[in-house]
């Protein structure tokens, strides 16, 4: 379902509706027609509440979860809160200060632990940030042939590692063939990134300057593809899982699910990475993705920027739908700033 445009709610509707957001966020109970008729700045009241709260509810914006009179936002009606209601509260200058400190001095990846961890402490969530993989460089090369149809391709990284991967063979393809395109690679491509290398293959063919036949070719480049696959594939870290279990009783079994989601962190970073081509914090909220559908969890997450300027991974935090969203996107934003101007 499609949530309608804030022009369909008259004022009086806009104004019930963020009442009852805001009550529902701070506490996590839904909201009944006499507790927003005390409120002063309505002037409203209960039958006539009601009557919005049926209007919004038949919008799809709000739900009843029981028998009761109160009324609770739906995913439906927090994306339209967060798309064009929501004020954002910017992090106070602790808030920040705490952030920045996270950010400094160690090696990457310990600076990228730690601000997720602070990131998580402030805002009561668990943190996620994508660490990017370093890109492997080519020492040596070998084709292992192990049928007619397969070969094995090992490659040796200049760090030390070793990755093996296996790649389909064209048919009568020449034994020498292989030994050939291990000699090109090691012989021109050494020292070189995966990307770097599959560019100079692709320049030095263009200007005829590659000495290799067609399956001699074809070998090099589906063994730099079979690397390249997944080589940038990034790394996952997951600070303050005990958060999501702090709640109310009644929320157990929901936490329970969101951390089975957590623990699937080959899904999770694949919704992060989602978030790579946002130009700020991107908000995922429960079912629109279905890894949440169960477990109702919302995602806000922005990417962080690398020395020249390129998206290298995205940091956010995760949690129940009940959020504060208006605080907690500018302090992931402001997270997301910080990496990008201090690693």
């Amino acid at each position: 379902m499609q949530s309608p445009a804030l022009t369909e709610l008259n004022g009086r509707a806009r104004t019930v509706f963020r009442e009852i957001v805001d009550s529902y966020l701070a506490s996590g109970a839904p909201v009944g027609s006499r507790t927003l008729s005390k409120l002063g700045s309505l002037g409203l009241s209960p039958a006539s509440i009601r009557n919005v709260m049926q209007d919004l509810e038949e919008l799809g914006l709000l739900a009843a979860p029981h028998t009761s009179a109160g009324r609770q936002p739906t995913e439906l009606g927090l994306r339209l809160f967060v798309d064009g209601m929501m004020q954002l509260t910017a992090p106070s200058a602790d808030e920040r200060a705490a952030i920045e400190q996270g950010a400094q001095g160690g090696g990457i990846e310990d600076i990228l632990g730690r601000t997720t961890s602070v990131l998580s402490g402030l805002s009561a969530c668990a943190g996620l940030v994508l660490v990017p993989k370093d890109e492997v460089r080519l020492r040596q090369v070998s084709f292992v042939p192990l049928s007619p149809a397969k070969a094995l391709a090992v490659l040796v990284g200049d760090d030390g590692s070793v990755e093996n991967r296996v790649i389909d063979l064209p048919a009568e393809l020449p034994p020498v063939a292989l030994i050939e395109a291990a000699n090109y690679i090691n012989t021109r491509l050494e020292g070189l990134t995966l990307a770097a290398a599959a560019e100079r293959l692709r320049a030095e063919i263009a200007r005829e300057r590659a000495a290799l036949d067609d399956a001699t070719r074809g070998l090099v480049e589906q063994g730099l593809a079979a690397w390249s696959s997944d080589g940038s594939r990034a790394v996952l870290i997951v600070r303050g899982s005990a958060h999501l279990v702090a709640g109310d009783a009644a929320d157990l079994d929901r936490a329970r699910q969101l951390l089975g989601d957590i623990e699937g962190k080959e899904e999770l970073a694949r919704v992060l990475d989602l978030a790579r081509t946002a130009s700020a914090c991107k908000i995922f909220i429960g079912s629109e993705n279905k890894l949440f559908s169960l477990s109702g969890s919302s995602v806000i997450a922005a990417p962080y920027r690398g020395p020249d300027g390129r998206v290298v991974g995205v940091v956010g935090v995760i949690g129940p739908t009940r959020l504060n969203y208006a605080r907690i996107v500018p302090m992931v934003d402001y997270t997301a700033q910080t990496l990008s101007r201090l690693i």
